[in-house]
């Protein structure tokens, strides 16, 4: 019996280390290059990646490992030069695979205080000596297609299945095509792949086409960033990977064995932005005349990584807002990391206890008011300033960061200056904000400096309908200093998804 278990136990042991072996054994699919396969951390900061953050999605990973070893800023030298390579190098091992794209940084000195990462071009012998100034060492710096074929040569010394792409094109255009560099880098990534008779992807080359079946107008803004014109978006990472599994799949290269024939990607989970408020930020049913500022908020966003939700009301104030379910419905929605955009005070002025049954005490104290509906039930009323730390204070406990705003000022020009609620609203607003640690904008003030500089005359066009609500221009005007606001708050995230045109 003691034998049985003997045996057991080693059966057990050898089938465990049979599969552990072949765990380990699986191949890994090492990737090298610049920011344009690596951005950053690889987390998608500033909403941008490489990639090589995305080709894994595209791959079997329960039979190949993934690892991106590219860094931002390199060239085909330095990303030697600092020690990377032989860090890879080393890990190497027979029917593993490496992905290789440099470029977009060789073309710089080759010696200077900054960088000095610039490579001799094209894929001769020739040299020359520096001393580099970074680094203050003697070194010999060679070609762009001398460091290729160095990683290619070692890479196959160990077994490994070399790769190379050349580097992906810049979201530059002429005459509504993509300038290719198939005359430089890209040309020589492929002799040197011809010459070590190795796969070679046209990666600068066949994203060129497909961007310029898509046009100039939709590439920036999904594939590329306005404000970048080297590294991709998420969808231009996909972009430049799905090229890649493409060539793949074509060519005689073993890595396509492990191409899933179906695969799903995910994309990053867009930030959702919410607004709450009354008319002055909603869209009124596209009523030309009354167009609140969330309308044209979108446009000053970037939204290929976040999603704005308007959820604001004509005619609510704070108290009808929580007793309609409106705050109900949105809270529900609310995520950890989402923001929420809080704005009333135009209708809290209204009465108490009749008409339309949705002014709130002023002030922020917690004196309330009893009120008889007309259909006979009791409500409690509770102070403008109530409803403001209640909204602000669920939007917290659901992991929400509040953005808290002054109204929007009105067409009214007591004095020749543009009227202020600086003792009610907006301070009360303030106040809210700050006892329960909330972002806080005074868009009263800032939007009413604005009307002044612009004077009387122009401001009236923007309230075509009355002295309160703003037509499209207005709003726009509104939204884009709603969103100048936020990108100057200290400390807030969402600073980061805002883009002011220049």
């Amino acid at each position: 019996m003691k034998s049985i278990k003997i045996l057991s136990v080693f059966i057990l042991a050898v089938l465990f280390f049979n599969f552990t072996s072949k765990q380990d054994n699986k191949p890994t699919v090492y990737m090298v290059g610049d920011s344009t396969v690596k951005n950053g951390k690889g987390d998608g900061t500033g909403g941008l990646w490489g990639w090589g953050d995305y080709i894994g999605q595209f791959l079997d990973t329960t039979k190949v490992h993934i690892e991106n070893h590219a860094l931002g800023g390199t060239s085909s030298r330095t990303f030697q030069d600092k020690g990377l390579w032989i860090e890879v190098l080393n890990k190497l091992k027979k029917g593993d695979y490496v992905l290789i794209q440099f470029g977009h940084n060789d073309d710089g000195p080759l010696n200077d205080t900054i960088r000095a990462r610039g490579t001799i071009k094209g894929i001769g012998n020739e040299t020359q000596e520096i001393d580099n100034l970074i680094t203050k060492k003697h070194e010999t710096v060679h070609s762009y297609g001398w460091y290729i074929e160095k990683v290619v040569k070692e890479a196959k010394s160990k077994g490994a299945i070399p790769i190379i792409c050349s580097p992906i094109p810049r979201n530059d255009w002429k005459d509504g095509k993509v300038p290719c560099n198939d005359q430089s880098y890209g040309l020589w990534a492929k002799q040197i792949a011809e010459k070590e008779k190795v796969t070679f992807i046209n990666l600068n080359e066949k994203m060129a086409v497909e961007m310029e079946k898509f046009g100039e107008a939709k590439v920036t803004g999904t594939y590329f960033y306005k404000k970048d014109h080297t590294h991709t978006s998420a969808k231009g990472a996909v972009l430049s990977a799905s090229i890649i599994i493409t060539e793949l799949k074509a060519s005689k290269n073993s890595l396509k064995n492990y191409i899933l024939p179906n695969p799903k990607i995910v994309l990053p989970a867009k930030k959702k932005v919410f607004l709450i408020g009354d008319s002055t930020m909603a869209s009124n049913d596209g009523n030309p005349d009354a167009v609140g500022w969330g309308v044209a908020f979108p446009k000053y966003c970037d939204t290929t990584r976040i999603e704005v939700i308007n959820k604001a009301r004509g005619g609510r104030s704070t108290r009808t807002f929580v007793n309609e379910g409106l705050w109900e419905e949105v809270k529900n929605q609310l995520q950890p990391g989402n923001f929420i955009l809080i704005q009333f005070g135009h209708n809290d002025a209204g009465a108490v206890d009749k008409e339309k049954l949705r002014g709130s005490l002023k002030g922020n104290g917690d004196e309330t008011q009893e009120v008889t509906r007309p259909d006979g039930s009791k409500e409690i009323v509770n102070t403008f300033g109530w409803y403001m730390a209640k909204f602000i204070r669920e939007a917290k406990e659901k992991g929400a960061i509040p953005i808290v705003l002054s109204q929007t000022p009105r067409n009214e020009w007591p004095n020749d200056k543009v009227e202020r609620r600086t003792d009610t609203y907006g301070t009360w607003s303030k106040i809210a904000a700050d006892k329960e640690g909330a972002f806080y904008i005074d868009l009263n003030e800032i939007v009413a400096q604005k009307y002044e500089a612009l004077g009387k005359e122009k401001v009236k066009t923007f309230f075509p309908k009355d002295h309160t609500h703003t037509g499209l221009e207005g709003a726009t005007l509104n939204a884009l200093t709603a969103a100048e606001s936020i990108k100057k708050l200290k400390d807030c995230n969402l600073k980061d998804y805002i883009e002011i045109p220049k």
